[in-house]
């Protein structure tokens, strides 16, 4: 758990270390790539709601709730370099991660009712430091960074790094990132399969292995081309290569098959086995944005993606974003998502997979579906920042609100707000 500090000190702390480094050395003017401590106060809420937890096996409620703080705050070492901390802690109440035990609590075990034990809630923490150093003309970025998280059932450290080459008098850009994520599972499993459990009667007899592996590696490799097409066009590329291998699965999702018999404790079903998915996994997803500045006032902001993996999933993403500005200070910007994908070959509904499968699971983010989603946001932006909180500034407001559609009947909303603040 990170431990928590008030804005207040962290904002002192800030300015010390920011006065102490600044360079001054330099007998000649350069620019520099940050001229001032800038401070980035985020947070969000999120509310969903379904029928399909794959915690109870693709049936059962999926109500969650998730209130997230992040505080990123980038620090100008020199004239040329940045460092850059990220630290965030997320509070979430799951009624479909409640029934990973669903007898611990007073109201009765039921896959449409949450239980008020302790798998209810939990809280994940994340901190991330990178440091970003540009070349004297600015024609060459290059960046390193290392993190870590963790939630009640993993530890992640990951690390990576970029390099960014610009051309054409800064009109052409090209990138390449790669990063390294290490996590480490601990295994909860449903709690019927546990050592020791009693639950059921003599017809409740399932084959139930561990799992040996409790590791899971992700490699990221990400190319990016941006290329300024005219005064009004801008376009960029991405392509991501990801490799997975490890414990892909998640050990407390539950899976019912159609030729074992249904055994219920306290009206709910007990499990066949869990969600169980091959060790490896290759991402490929490829993509474009294309930006018309219609006028000072106007933009339109078009993104496309395809993606495919060895699992069987293939989608297709799109998106539109119009900003318009009022006047000077506010923008406004109205966006839309489309969202559709095939089926996971391992993706079965509830009771659809036989014991005999190899692989399976009742997880919908890996069925097939569409979604849709609708957003709105607001930007103020004040260039002179007359607004202070001690030595810093605010330069911008930030609100938005999405709200989501998914054809299986998942649902969600999420409202996120940010402020940025920069040192006087």
């Amino acid at each position: 758990m990170l431990k928590n500090y008030s804005i207040l000190a962290l904002f002192f702390c800030i300015n010390t270390l920011a006065f102490a480094q600044q360079d001054q050395s330099e007998n000649t003017y350069k620019k520099r790539v940050l001229e001032t401590t800038e401070i980035d106060l985020l947070s969000s809420y999120y509310g969903q709601q379904g029928n399909n937890a794959a915690v109870s096996g693709g049936l059962g409620t999926e109500e969650l709730t998730d209130a997230t703080g992040t505080i990123v705050v980038s620090i100008p070492i020199n004239a040329d370099a940045i460092l850059t901390i990220d630290a965030g802690v997320s509070a979430y109440t799951s009624a479909s991660s409640s029934n990973i035990n669903p007898f611990d609590g007073s109201n009765g075990a039921d896959i449409y009712q949450a239980s008020s034990g302790a798998s209810r809630s939990d809280t994940w923490a994340n901190l991330t430091g990178s440091y970003t150093h540009n070349s004297d003309d600015r024609n060459k970025i290059w960046s390193a960074k290392a993190s870590v998280s963790s939630e009640y059932d993993y530890f992640s450290i990951g690390f990576g790094g970029s390099y960014t080459r610009l051309f054409n008098e800064k009109n052409t850009e090209l990138s390449i990132r790669a990063n390294v994520y290490l996590d480490t599972w601990t295994t909860i499993y449903p709690i019927e399969l546990r050592p020791g459990a009693a639950y059921g009667d003599s017809n409740y007899n399932p084959t139930f292995t561990p799992f040996n592996d409790k590791g899971r590696n992700s490699y990221s490799l990400g190319f990016g081309f941006s290329q300024i097409l005219s005064k009004n066009v801008q376009g960029s590329l991405a392509l991501d290569l990801v490799q997975q291998s490890g414990l892909l699965s998640t050990p407390f999702q539950r899976v019912y098959f159609s030729d074992s018999p249904d055994v219920f404790f306290d009206n709910f079903q007990l499990a066949d086995d869990v969600e169980r998915l091959p060790n490896n996994r290759f991402k490929i997803a490829a993509g474009g944005r294309l930006n018309y500045y219609i006028n000072a006032a106007l933009v339109l902001r078009s993104y496309y993606r395809y993606y495919t993996d060895d699992w069987g999933i293939n989608s297709h993403t799109a998106s539109l974003e119009i900003p318009v500005k009022l006047g000077d200070k506010f923008t406004v910007y109205p966006s839309y998502r489309y969202y559709t994908q095939t089926a996971a070959d391992q993706f079965g509904a509830y009771e659809t997979h036989l014991s005999t499968d190899t692989f399976y699971t009742s997880d919908y983010d890996l069925s097939k579906y569409n979604a849709n989603q609708f957003g709105f946001g607001i930007n103020y932006t004040d260039i002179f920042a007359n607004f202070h909180l001690l030595q810093f500034g605010l330069k911008s407001i930030d609100l938005k609100y999405y709200n989501y559609k998914r054809n299986t009947g998942l649902s969600s909303n999420i409202i996120t707000a940010g402020f940025k603040f920069v040192q006087d």
